[in-house]
This record gives structure tokens, C-alpha cells and sequence, in this order.
């Protein structure tokens, strides 16, 4: 991990693009870490399927490289694919993390690199949305203001990751494959790929992703994908109240992504490690009538107001969702508070020290 800096890095880099289908904001941080070993993607028409748009966070350890060679590569890896071109989308998305780790091995500059990745893709198209993982970054959506998780998280304690893991060869000590990975799927690892007996998807840590398929509604608001560095402090619902009551005030995605990675940012360095990893967010809205203020607008309103209710347990949730975005807002009240006071305070002496006064 390298040494731990005095103060967090807090500068963002920070993105916003639209389209008549989607607004998207994506913003990342370097926060405690020595290195910044995060990448992501961002889309609106793939070269190749102009109809088609692509969304990514790869969250890298061990360094950039193969983080940053999968956000150059992996979509039109994708898009190449034989599987891609007959309708085959969940297929050739599997494929092409399988191929994208042949191309690695193959390159000299990243063969021997004890580095690797984790992958996690949203490609969206004709109103299907497509979700591989690969690790345990993370998509998920907001339905009517309800998180519907998109990914599974991949840790080597998992029963059906161990049981992978042992027949490969490899063992899970403390939760971690061979001692040492805290993750049991992804790019770039080639240390855990190296058993001739068993096929890619088979191997001690494999870039072989989960695909989920799933039919975009109009219920859909929009969709959260996210490195460990904000899920490991927020839970899916939080994200999307979070998210939700921001868009509800008509903030920009951007604006969004930046307030969620300072929300996440511990403030000082813990041995836990909550809120001290790098971060990375790309904040997808849905936007079908080509209008931002139609979803804002939609946002202000109560979770789950324009779908249907069940048995009651959606009034449940809606209370829970409302006191969650409340919360929220009563944070951020909070802050303006402390800033006005801060301001205040900081006038005050300016003024007795312009004018002589004595503390």
C-alpha cells in the first residue's frame, strides 16, 4: 500500500457528459492511499455499436497498470467479440475479460506484473441493461428509489468461491486467497492463474465475471457502479438516498459523484481502513425523455410514490427510504451551518484585529 500520507489526498478528478438517454457523472480520489490504482469508463456510444453504452469502475491493486489497461481495452475487446455481433451480450462480456487477460499475458510491460484488478461493467442497450463483476466493486439501481443490487461481491470466503479455490489448488487464510488477496475474481493476477490443469474460468482467482441480465422499466432512476472504497462505508440503500435527494435538488451527476466520495472520506486514518481507500464512483440517470429536470423532479417526490403498493411492505420501506433521505438532508443542513458559523467566526476576528480590539 506504500506510506500512509499525512493528509488525504482529496482532489477529485472529475467528469460530466450527457446525451438525450443519460446524464453521467463520474468522479474518483485518491483519499489516503499512497497511489491512485483506480480507473473507470464512461460511453455513450461505443465505437462499433453507436447504439449501445458503456459503463465501468476497475478498482486496481498492487498498482495502475492493469487497471488502467482493462478502462483502455475491455470495451472494445467487447465489441469485438464474435459472441457480441450474433446478440450473444452476457457471453461475449464473459469472453472478453477471459481475452482481455490472454492480451495481458501476452504484453511483456504486464506479464510479470504482480498487480491486478477488479471489473465492474454496465453496458446498456436496446432497453437491456447488462452488468459483469468481476471482484468486489459494485453496480447498483435505483427502481423507484429502491437499491436493486446488480452485482454479487466475490470474496474468497464465499462457499462457491472456496470450493473453486481449494480444487484449484489454492486455500483461504483469514479470509484471503493463499493468505494474501482479499478478493477471489479478477483481472491481472497471474500469480493465481498459473494451475495447466484447470480452464481460465477454473483457476485459483479468475477473471471469469457474474453477468447479470435485467430489463430497464420506467421505474428505473438510475445506476450507482462503485469501487469497495464507497460500499464498504455505505450500504446500497444509503447510496441511492444519498444519490436520490441530491438529484431531487437538481445538483448535477458530477456535482453528485464528488459529494459522495468527501461523504465516504474518513477524517482521519483508521487501521480499519473504512473510509481510507481510494474512491470511485460513476453515477449513471436514466434519462428516456431526454429532460434531467423530469428525473430531478420525479427525485423530490417520495420513494416508491408512482409504484404500485403490495402487501404494505413498500409503505415499510418508503418510511425508512424518507427517513434515510431526511437524514441526508439534515446533514448537509448541518454543514452549511457550520459553515456559515465558520465564516462568521472567522469575520469577527478579522474585525477585531482591524480594529484593535483584544481577545
Amino acid at each position: 500500500m506504500g506510506q500512509i500520507p499525512s493528509e488525504p489526498i482529496t482532489q477529485k478528478e472529475t467528469h460530466g457528459l450527457g446525451s438525450d438517454a443519460y446524464r453521467v457523472g463520474s468522479s474518483c480520489m485518491q483519499g489516503w492511499r499512497a497511489t491512485m490504482e483506480d480507473a473507470h469508463t464512461h460511453i455513450l456510444s461505443l465505437p462499433g455499436d453507436p447504439a449501445a453504452a458503456f459503463f465501468a469502475v476497475f478498482d486496481g491493486h498492487g498498482g495502475d497498470k492493469v487497471a488502467e489497461f482493462a478502462s483502455r481495452h475491455l470495451h472494445t475487446v467487447l465489441v469485438g467479440r464474435p459472441e457480441y455481433s450474433v446478440g450473444r451480450v452476457a457471453e461475449a462480456l464473459q469472453q472478453a475479460c477471459l481475452q482481455l487477460d490472454r492480451m495481458m499475458l501476452a504484453d511483456e510491460t504486464l506479464r510479470d506484473v504482480r498487480a491486478g484488478t477488479t471489473a465492474v461493467c454496465a453496458l446498456i442497450k436496446d432497453g437491456v441493461l447488462y452488468c459483469a463483476n468481476a471482484g468486489d466493486s459494485r453496480a447498483v439501481a435505483s427502481v423507484c428509489g429502491r437499491a436493486e443490487p446488480l452485482s454479487v461481491d466475490h470474496k474468497p470466503q464465499d462457499r462457491r468461491e472456496q470450493e473453486r479455490i481449494t480444487a484449484a489448488g489454492g486455500s483461504v487464510v483469514a479470509n484471503r486467497v493463499n493468505g494474501y488477496l482479499a478478493l477471489s475474481r479478477a483481472l491481472g493476477d497471474f500469480t493465481f492463474k498459473q494451475n495447466s490443469a484447470v480452464t481460465a474460468e477454473h483457476q485459483v482467482v479468475t477473471a471469469f465475471p457474474d453477468v447479470e441480465t435485467r430489463q430497464i422499466t420506467a421505474d428505473w432512476e438510475f445506476v450507482v457502479l462503485a469501487c469497495d472504497g464507497i460500499w464498504d462505508v455505505m450500504s446500497n440503500q444509503e447510496v441511492v438516498a444519498f444519490v436520490r435527494s441530491r438529484i431531487g435538488r437538481g445538483l448535477p451527476p458530477e456535482t453528485i459523484c464528488e459529494e459522495l466520495l468527501s461523504h465516504c472520506l474518513a477524517s482521519d486514518f483508521m487501521f480499519t481502513g473504512v473510509g481510507c481507500d481510494n474512491m470511485t464512483v460513476v453515477l449513471v440517470c436514466l434519462t428516456p425523455t431526454g429532460s434531467y429536470a423530469a428525473l430531478a423532479e420525479r427525485c423530490s417526490r417520495p420513494p416508491l410514490a408512482e409504484c404500485e403498493d403490495g402487501d404494505g411492505e413498500d409503505d415499510e420501506y418508503e418510511e425508512e427510504e424518507e427517513e434515510e433521505e431526511r437524514n441526508y438532508d439534515d446533514e448537509d443542513d448541518a454543514e452549511e451551518d457550520e459553515e456559515e458559523d465558520g465564516e462568521e467566526e472567522e469575520y469577527g476576528r478579522a474585525a477585531d484585529k482591524t480594529m484593535g480590539a483584544r481577545p
